[in-house]
């Protein structure tokens, strides 16, 4: 695998980008996920804020990270995600190797940042779906 440095990488405009945005019940939640081209794979970079927070120190500071399959982050009162649709998953793996399945954001005074790199997916079959941040 040729080198890559990270920073620069980070500094270079992203090949793909979503948009972070709350639900209803979290209309607070803001942030971008950021998705780079590096040989080897892809470098993804996430800056989450106003993650909800529970007090205590025993409390659960983790949220799932997922690419899913659907192209819009809609629904119904029911399921207000459910145009999202399921995680990606072309290969038909089982869970937690599904192709979207991302390591999880753990949530420090309300805000998560991330940066990882994995080569279960490129950026040309991510572009257009979702990203969704689900509580545990």
């Amino acid at each position: 695998m040729e080198n890559f440095n990270i920073i620069s990488v980070l500094r270079n405009k992203p090949d793909a980008e979503a948009c972070i945005c709350g639900s209803d019940k979290y209309p607070r939640i803001k942030g971008k996920v950021m998705f780079h081209r590096v040989c080897g794979g892809v470098l993804v970079h996430a800056e989450i804020d106003c993650l909800p927070r529970k007090c205590g120190s025993c409390t659960n500071p983790f949220f799932g990270f997922h690419i899913h399959s659907g192209t819009e982050c809609k629904g119904d009162k029911s399921d207000p995600f459910a145009k999202a649709d399921g995680h990606y998953n072309p290969d038909n793996c089982q869970h937690p190797c599904h192709a979207g399945d991302m390591p999880p954001l753990f949530n420090a005074e309300g805000k998560a940042v991330l940066v990882f790199l994995t080569d279960k997916f490129n950026v040309a079959e991510i572009s257009g779906k979702t990203v969704i941040i689900h509580s545990m």
